[in-house]
């Protein structure tokens, strides 16, 4: 089972999901802080290059099966059409602005 985007605690979070299912990048790029960072699988990326080739041009999309910390770590069923489907963990950082200035993914 999974929770559509509506049942997501965290309001940033929740755009974050619904910028990523949409590809649409100027909403995606609206909800990340100056700065902001990434890693995958615990190494640091450029978030602008993963971003491209993980979720925008490769067509990714979340599924997110449950949420903890407020609505601020997921388990996901992540898809894209490089590397198919895997269940995934996010964990974000959102300022005192609703901006989020990390996340963190990885296999789960």
């Amino acid at each position: 089972m999974t929770l559509s985007q509506e049942q997501l605690s965290d309001p940033s979070v929740r755009a974050f999901v619904a910028a990523v299912n949409a590809g649409d990048r100027e909403a995606f790029a609206a909800l990340l802080a100056p700065g902001a960072t990434m890693s995958d699988d615990g190494s640091e990326r450029d978030l602008a290059e993963w971003t491209e080739r993980e979720i925008f041009s490769s067509g990714g999309r979340m599924d997110v099966v449950s949420e903890a910390e407020g609505g601020r770590r997921l388990v996901a069923d992540y898809r894209n059409e490089t590397y198919g489907s895997m269940r995934t963990a996010w964990r974000f950082e959102v300022g005192g602005d609703g901006r989020i200035s990390r996340f963190e993914t990885g296999q789960a």
